[in-house]
């Protein structure tokens, strides 16, 4: 029997729905994969994609991070991750002070205020998981810490939303995709300029305060277009990515309910559990890299000035860096790889000890609420998004 042509088409709706099986394949058939028709190259190997990850000076982030950026003529919007060192090294270390594990900490109550509040909503037989809850409060969490009005926090939900999705086969933003991201820069512009008027406690007010060294040596303030590029990342990854994690983590713990008994009996493994989820199904699929010069990898030579797609969640199931990689189990030893499922190197998650706050506190409210349960697999969607994966409904049935 002949097998089928091997295709990675990341906006394919194939791909939207399992990628698993084409990345099994790209990893054993071609661990440099080459797509001519869009002409980008692919790596999905574990060793290949960490050390892509790190490798700055030969995969740049300068052009973007998904394919229609790094193909544009246009210059990327002022941001943290569309940046390489020394720019991303000063701006890191700005950032970083917002985001210590003390001031993680600090956001505890907050998590819990948040959690406790969407949960208690709720219809306590039937909701949805995205929807009801992992949806909603993410995003109240982050829009709060960076001082974004109440009654804005979830329509920054709702542009993101807007701004990452894409129908199968299609490359580029659609218009409404375009209008969001211009709605949501125009808003945290405006925003910038009442904070600058009228400081107060929050992060964009330390952000307008804050200093890096310039170009010249010399300190200088951040300008309003990079304080604006800051909120709106913030303000996205601070939403996306806990609230696809947890719509995985209630469809793969249906799934395998052995997993979630095991929680049951003992909640001291929820931070494993939230590490396996990391791995095994984590919200980022990939980021797409350019090549500033030639690079050589174990399948072959990439040539200077090509896109790259670094895929994380392939080299998550490389069974050469895990054992068993293809089963989720969460006292897994998680000593043996490194997983990158919140990103390696220097463009790791900002907001990944908040994340993983807010993923076990979830998890811990979600045993309580409900032990025992079951999805209506009728009802299960996903979402066509660049970059992220994951789930736009995820119906239960909370059994009594």
């Amino acid at each position: 029997m002949t097998k089928a042509e091997l295709i990675f088409d990341p906006f394919s709706e194939a791909y939207y729905d399992n990628p698993f099986d084409t990345y099994r394949r790209m990893r054993e058939e071609a661990p440099l994969y080459y797509n001519a028709e869009e002409d980008f190259y692919a790596l999905t190997r574990h060793e290949d994609v960490a050390a892509a990850f790190k490798d700055f000076e030969t995969y740049s982030s300068a052009r973007g991070c998904d394919l229609s950026m790094v193909r544009s003529p246009e210059a990327p919007p002022k941001s943290i991750i569309f940046m390489d060192p020394p720019d991303h090294r000063h701006m890191r270390s700005l950032l970083n002070k917002a985001f210590t594990p003390r001031a993680m900490q600090a956001q505890r109550a907050t998590v819990v205020e948040q959690v406790e509040r969407f949960l208690g909503d709720v219809d306590p037989d039937r909701f949805d998981v995205v929807q009801d809850f992992s949806g909603p409060f993410p995003v109240e969490v982050i829009t709060r810490m960076v001082g974004v009005p109440d009654e804005y926090h979830q329509q920054v939900r709702h542009w993101i939303d807007a701004s990452l999705h894409r129908e199968p086969g299609q490359v580029e933003i659609s218009e409404a995709g375009m209008k969001a991201t211009i709605d949501t820069a125009t808003y945290y512009y405006g925003l910038v300029q009442e904070r600058r008027a009228e400081p107060r406690d929050d992060m964009l007010s330390r952000l307008i305060a804050a200093e890096i060294p310039g170009e010249d040596g010399q300190m200088r303030r951040l300008d309003d277009i990079e304080i604006t590029g800051f909120a709106t990342l913030l303000g996205g990854a601070g939403a996306e990515t806990v609230t696809k994690l947890i719509g995985n983590a209630a469809v793969i713990f249906a799934r395998q309910p052995d997993q979630w008994r095991k929680l049951l009996d003992d909640r001291s493994k929820i931070p494993a559990a939230v590490e396996e989820l990391l791995r095994y199904e984590g919200p980022v699929q990939y980021n797409v890299r350019y090549t500033l010069k030639e690079a050589q990898v174990a399948g072959g030579t990439i040539p200077a000035g090509k896109p790259v797609f670094l895929i994380a969640a392939a080299a998550n199931r490389d069974p050469d860096a895990f054992t068993d990689a293809d089963t989720f189990d969460i006292d897994r030893d998680q000593t043996e790889a490194q997983h990158l499922g919140l990103g390696y190197g220097i463009h790791s998650c900002l907001g990944a000890a908040l994340a993983r706050m807010e993923s076990a506190i979830a998890l811990e409210h979600l045993l309580d609420f409900m032990p025992r349960y079951e999805v209506d697999w009728s009802g299960l969607q996903r979402v066509n998004m660049q970059n992220v994966s994951g789930f736009k409904n995820v119906p239960v049935r909370v059994l009594r």
